[in-house]
């Protein structure tokens, strides 16, 4: 199975240069990668490496807690998608959600989205930090608000991607959602394996 598609090409650390970014890029045409996955500072330099290609460029908003105004991260995506952006990874505000605030974290999520319109939008659960039930309210929110994908993770917590959650996330939003598996998957056997649990995105 030809799983390239399904790769979002991936560097976000806060190390990452400019020749990073170029090599990003140049490995992300040579494989024919959905897309790379990146800061919003490098979008720019991203978008002229990527002119003329198949390659989406995704970025990440609110990076990576989460934990910023609201209005930031609206601001923070609109830059990224005048810079260039096809999509947008941000980050769900994980402390309100854990003081069961649901009408804000559906608001911080809803504005976002309706900032970008029919740009996808990628919600970032951070799974190593909720349990299951808080994994199935915020599917549910994300659903609300009209999300176009559910993540699993940052890569910057305890804990990336599990089968077990993308499984309770793929029977909370059935069809009604895709499915980002991110953190720790990092072979081919392994990406099958999440593709076969119900992820759209590796």
């Amino acid at each position: 199975m030809n799983i390239s598609n399904y790769i979002d090409y991936t560097i976000l650390k806060p190390t990452t240069t400019e020749h990073d970014i170029i090599e990003l890029c140049h490995n992300a045409k040579e494989n024919n990668f959905h897309a790379v996955c990146i800061n919003s500072c490098y979008v720019a330099v991203a978008n002229q490496l990527l002119d003329e290609t198949d390659v989406k460029i995704c970025s990440v908003v609110g990076f990576p807690l989460g934990a910023m105004e609201t209005k930031a991260k609206v601001y923070e995506a609109e830059l990224a998608i005048a810079n260039g952006a096809d999509e947008i990874d941000m980050v769900i505000n994980i402390g309100l959600l854990k003081s069961r605030n649901y009408v804000s974290v559906l608001r911080d999520i809803t504005d976002v989205k309706s900032a970008i319109g029919d740009t996808p939008l990628k919600v970032i659960l951070e799974i190593s930090e909720l349990n299951k039930n808080e994994i199935i309210r915020a599917c549910e929110i994300c659903l609300d608000a009209k999300a176009d994908f559910i993540k699993t993770s940052t890569g910057f917590s305890k804990g990336g991607a599990t089968l077990t959650a993308v499984k309770i996330i793929k029977k909370t939003v059935r069809n009604r959602a895709k499915i980002k598996a991110s953190g720790g998957i990092a072979d081919y056997e392994t990406a099958l394996k999440y593709i076969d649990a119900g992820a759209d995105r590796i």
